[in-house]
């Protein structure tokens, strides 16, 4: 009898790569694997969930009946390298999130069944399936309606997170170039009800918080007002957050958008500038930025700064027609401009995206020896040939460029106008933490670099 009640075991995996470590070398700059934690709020409670999180320690085998995993692409390596693990121990292993999405067959040369899509759809059934031993190889997940979305199984969360993630919607209907969100998500926004997310509030414990939606306010009057909706609701509850979130340039539109945000506790948004120049924009299909125009770049930083919300600006490098002087002049643009936070990339091909099939048809990746080179797509190599210039040019100008920005000076500088703008300290500390989480970044690869040498 006591066998017949025995509890069936779900494993679940969030990977970290290995090779190189990025942001989560900073304690601040991670954040917990929230698609997990509704993976697991889905699963029935006659299973027991655990959690098995690289982003504090490295993995270590755990029985299991079934086992879960994720995967950005630079650790889909490391994902496929765990799941050989279970499924040389006969444990069925299931992959979801947006690599195992966009690379359904590769993944499953290393995985028994992948999820492709939101896993919310089907994770129910894949539950049944397994009861029954009717597994399928591929879930097809719809685009879901999300206003019934459960909230994450926050307890399966490692104690040490310092920011809680939350989410208010999906979707985006931009389709830049250079973005899987699209292939992932769809390009139609959806938003959860403002009851639900702020129900979900009021159980986070943290203080600090990052909405980790692409555009926190979405687009139109009608998501406009119910993130408004939210904010104001924060305030009379009482919350008493201090968060961060993402956003396009239309976050400055609405002045009373930004006094209830900063009012709510908001204090720095990330923006995608991506380029200071408008042909550099065309060429990544930037269209919001575009229809801006990069000339109102300064007017809506300092909008936003106005209402005591740091600025997180976000650039690419190694855009087809960066040339050394464009990217001289981009760095010296991000260095004066009144930009709180610099944040900068390197144009990566990611899988799902127009810019990949486009790389790939005209043989410019310059690793394509997959899985294992996905490894390198994390978006602070050079693995494409660029349009004007050799890679390793490109390489070499962006790591002096970023020597350059996150100097001590710059950093500095950053901080004293970002209080001097916003007149928060708290603010100033967001701005402060995230350049040194950079610069650390930096310093790292660097590092990294010289020893592969």
């Amino acid at each position: 009898m006591a066998q017949l009640l025995k509890k069936r075991k779900l494993v679940l995996i969030n990977p970290v790569n290995p090779v190189n470590t990025g942001l989560t070398i900073n304690k601040s700059s991670r954040f917990p694997p929230i698609g997990l934690g509704i993976v697991a709020a889905l699963t029935p409670n006659s299973w027991d969930v655990i959690l098995l999180d690289e982003n504090w320690e490295p993995f270590t085998y755990q029985e299991a009946d079934l086992v879960g995993i994720t995967a950005f692409t630079a650790s889909a390596p490391r994902a496929y390298e765990i799941a050989a693990l279970y499924r040389k121990q006969g444990i069925h292993v299931v992959m979801g999130g947006i690599h195992a999405s966009m690379c359904t067959e590769e993944a499953l040369q290393f995985v028994n069944t992948v999820v492709s899509g939101e896993a919310e759809a089907v994770w129910p059934q894949i539950i049944r399936d397994f009861e029954l031993g009717q597994m399928q190889q591929v879930y097809q997940s719809e685009v879901i309606d999300i206003k019934n979305c459960l909230s994450p199984r926050r307890d399966l969360f490692h104690p040490d997170y310092m920011f809680a993630s939350i989410q208010t919607s999906r979707g985006c209907p931009m389709d830049c170039e250079f973005c899987s969100v699209t292939a992932f998500n769809g390009r139609r926004y959806r938003r959860r009800p403002p009851s639900q997310v702020l129900a979900e509030l009021e159980s986070i414990p943290q203080k600090l918080l990052f909405f980790v939606d692409d555009n926190i306010i979405g687009y139109g009057k009608e998501s406009r007002d119910q993130a408004l909706e939210i904010f104001k609701a924060m305030v009379e509850r009482k919350l008493y957050k201090w968060w961060f979130c993402q956003a396009s340039i239309n976050f400055a539109d609405d002045e009373n958008v930004l006094y209830w945000a900063a009012q709510a506790g908001c204090k720095m948004v990330f923006l995608g500038l991506e380029a200071e120049k408008v042909d550099t924009l065309t060429e990544v299909n930037k269209r919001l930025n575009i229809k801006w125009g990069v000339d109102s770049y300064d007017a809506i930083i300092r909008r936003i700064q106005k209402a005591g919300i740091a600025v997180l600006g976000a650039f690419i490098f190694g855009i087809d027609g960066d040339t050394l002087d464009k990217l001289c002049q981009r760095a010296e643009y991000i260095i004066h401009s009144g930009i709180d936070v610099m944040q900068t990339t390197v144009l990566t091909p990611l899988p799902g995206t127009r810019l990949f099939e486009k790389y790939q048809q005209e043989k410019r990746l310059l690793y394509t020896d997959f899985p294992k080179d996905w490894s390198r797509y994390d978006m602070t190599q050079v693995i494409h040939r660029p349009g004007s210039m050799e890679a390793e040019t490109l390489e070499q100008e962006i790591d002096e460029l970023n020597t350059k920005m996150y100097s001590w000076p710059v950093i500095i500088r950053k901080a004293i106008r970002t209080f001097w703008q916003t007149r928060d300290i708290a603010a100033t500390m967001f701005a402060w933490n995230s350049n040194i989480n950079y610069r650390r970044v930096g310093l790292c690869q660097r590092k990294a670099k010289r020893s592969n040498k």
